[in-house]
């Protein structure tokens, strides 16, 4: 199958609007899956968070909704074709999800973009818009579909990640664990990585740095994707 090639999945994308990205791999590998038994991949695109944290805990029973046609068909080819079962794609607006069961995670890479100038591809703009998945129907459907112990995992660029932090605390959540991403060491942060509760905890604060000065990948993201990335 052609596609982006991992240590132990390819990620077919022909289809879907929204590529393999660094955003992408650095957040499914942070995600915190210890003693999650049923998670829920919301705005799935091409599964690639669904089969990083599928490796990372096989026995983890994982439902991916995506809105988009194209990239279901490339999220279940990508499922298909993997060694691992447990993953369900469904294609469906969050809004009217039906769960058969609650989560213990939730984890999802939305679209960020309000009220910004869209371009003609319908699909890339879906899938990088609010339009079809705002920040409060992310955190409604989180708080839908969990267990009252359950955790909310979102990478965000900064600025909307700081929109986002103001918005969950209003809804009541509370801010378990934060990673600033830089791209590089004299670059501001890029991106916000967070993961959410329900109740009160003491905030975990990580930095992460994606690449060293010289342009080569940090040891502290080399460490963290080396079980993914074909050449670490």
């Amino acid at each position: 199958m052609a596609g982006f090639a991992f240590k132990q999945f390819t990620v077919a994308q022909s289809r879907s609007a929204m590529k393999v990205s660094t955003d992408g791999v650095l957040f499914g590998a942070w995600v915190r899956v210890t003693g999650a038994q049923r998670m829920l991949d919301i705005g799935a695109g091409t599964g690639l968070l669904s089969l990083m944290c599928k490796q990372r805990a096989p026995s983890l029973m994982i439902d991916a909704v995506e809105i988009d046609t194209q990239a279901c068909l490339d999220a279940r080819d990508n499922i298909h074709g993997s060694p691992w079962q447990g993953i369900r794609v469904h294609q469906t607006p969050i809004q009217t999800f039906a769960a058969d069961q609650l989560y213990d995670l939730v984890i999802s890479n939305p679209p960020y973009f309000n009220h910004s100038l869209k371009g003609p591809d319908v699909a890339r703009n879906t899938a990088r818009h609010t339009d079809s998945l705002s920040f409060t129907h992310l955190i409604e459907a989180f708080k839908l579909h969990s267990y009252a112990q359950g955790r909310l995992a979102v990478i965000l660029p900064a600025q909307e990640g700081l929109a986002f932090i103001a918005l969950a605390q209003q809804y009541g959540l509370y801010l378990a664990r934060r990673c600033d991403v830089t791209m590089t060491p004299d670059k501001p942060v890029s991106r916000l990585m967070m993961e959410w509760c329900r109740t009160e905890t003491d905030l975990v604060q990580e930095t992460l740095c994606v690449r060293t000065q010289d342009g080569a990948y940090s040891a502290a993201f080399i460490d963290l994707c080396r079980d993914f990335y074909l050449k670490m």
